[in-house]
């Protein structure tokens, strides 16, 4: 097996950072973007998980974080929930991370959908913050696309990914994602439009692309659309009787495979990653651009999610005993956000994440910031108290350029990880 990739920050699919897969890929950064925002402090603040620069998924890793921490029964550190309240900007929404959080939000914060729904399923989890999990919501209501998706900045094209974990803050928010309209469709609507169908070949049929244009088969945003055309967010319940092996779609009712309802397009999408994990060793492969083909340890934690939304046990079993394997060293290496999604699939598929594999990934996750106010391992990693079935997906998290135009030719960033920030 070749040697794992190095650790890729949790990216919120946002078009800044554009500018970091510019410095990682060697190429130009859009001339759009030439005033980016501010390099984070040197010295982090007090409260905030991981060691690495915040500038692009500040927000994002502490929503995991705390996410994970509350699914295991860990009562997170204060001043931690309170970092992330904090990033609140007035109108509602988040920025990947603001080191002045005194200072208003204003015309140049980047404001993201990813992050700010990221904190909504943390905040909305935690408890307390009702009113913040409501002004985050308005905001992303105000940015949704007549399409009934989502992109990662406003004004810009819908994506799979963006949707997928925006249908997981609402459904945490106690909304109903389907009564949540713009031009007449609903999130689940707009989510169905990037499903594979009948006009592509057989092996890629019932996949999700991340965009349309341009659109190819694309596992990151597949493991995202099948928790999200569920209704599910990051955190995903132990599945019951197990649902069988997911079923490709048939193309034998006159090529209207891209036209199933969610349940069925989810299945098609976890049909299509179970071929893809047994083709490649029962892991994803990387995607990264120019890069060695090597195991992508994030997005098969993704995938494994999924399959355990579908309530298809059996398939996620040889997945998860390969993250059991190589997840934590990849962990260790990459942070809060990284610990979160194997805690997640993890406690998706009923295996005890303080024994992943020989290894404790909640102390793994505690040792990333500030030391926790409880630690309730009682808490049978099988069952969340407060699990409400919501799984955004994600996944998510890779960066990938693909040359999508935005506006006037801007180029556009597929969402995913970078190398640094976790």
């Amino acid at each position: 097996m070749a040697p794992m990739a190095p650790s890729f920050a949790v990216l919120a699919r946002r078009v800044a950072a554009a500018l970091a897969a510019a410095a990682v890929l060697g190429t130009a950064a859009p001339a759009a973007f030439a005033d980016s925002p501010p390099p984070a402090p040197k010295k982090l603040p007090a409260g905030l998980y991981g060691s690495g620069d915040a500038q692009y998924d500040g927000v994002w890793r502490q929503s995991l974080a705390l996410l994970a921490q509350h699914t295991v029964g860990v009562r997170p550190a204060a001043s931690a929930v309170d970092w992330l309240a904090g990033q609140q900007c007035a109108d509602g929404a988040f920025a990947a991370f603001r080191a002045d959080p005194a200072k208003a939000c204003d015309a140049k914060t980047m404001r993201d959908t990813n992050q700010t729904a990221a904190a909504v399923q943390a905040l909305a989890a935690l408890g307390g913050h009702d009113e913040a999990v409501h002004k985050a919501v308005g905001w992303l209501k105000s940015v949704q696309n007549d399409d009934g998706g989502w992109p990662s900045t406003a004004g810009s094209p819908s994506d799979a990914n963006s949707t997928s974990v925006v249908i997981g803050a609402l459904t945490a928010a106690g909304e109903r994602p389907e009564s949540v309209t713009k031009g007449g469709r609903s999130p689940y609507e707009g989510l169905l439009t990037f499903r594979l169908g009948c006009d592509v070949k057989e092996g890629e049929r019932g996949a999700f692309t991340f965009q349309l244009k341009g659109a190819a088969a694309n596992a990151d945003a597949s493991a995202a659309a099948a928790t999200g055309a569920l209704g599910k967010g990051f955190v995903v319940g132990p599945a019951g009787k197990d649902a069988g092996a997911p079923a490709a779609p048939s193309c034998e009712d006159g090529g209207k495979a891209g036209a199933a309802d969610r349940e069925e397009a989810a299945e098609g999408a976890d049909a299509y990653l179970v071929a893809q994990l047994g083709k490649n060793g029962q892991h994803l492969p990387s995607a990264m651009p120019g890069a060695e083909k090597q195991p992508d340890v994030g997005n098969t934690a993704d995938a494994v999610v999924a399959l355990a939304a579908g309530g298809h046990r059996a398939a996620a079993r040889e997945p998860l005993a390969w993250l059991e394997k190589n997840g934590a060293p990849w962990a260790k290496t990459g942070g809060p956000a990284a610990y979160a999604q194997l805690v997640f699939a993890a406690h998706a598929t009923g295996a005890d994440p303080r024994d992943f594999g020989g290894k404790d990934l909640v102390a793994g996750l505690n040792a990333t910031g500030p030391k926790p106010a409880g630690d309730g391992q009682s808490v049978s990693p099988a069952k969340d108290p407060k699990d409400t079935g919501s799984d955004g997906g994600f996944n998510v998290w890779w960066v990938i350029v693909i040359g999508l135009a935005v506006g006037a030719g801007i180029g556009f960033l597929i969402s995913g990880r970078r190398k640094r920030g976790l």
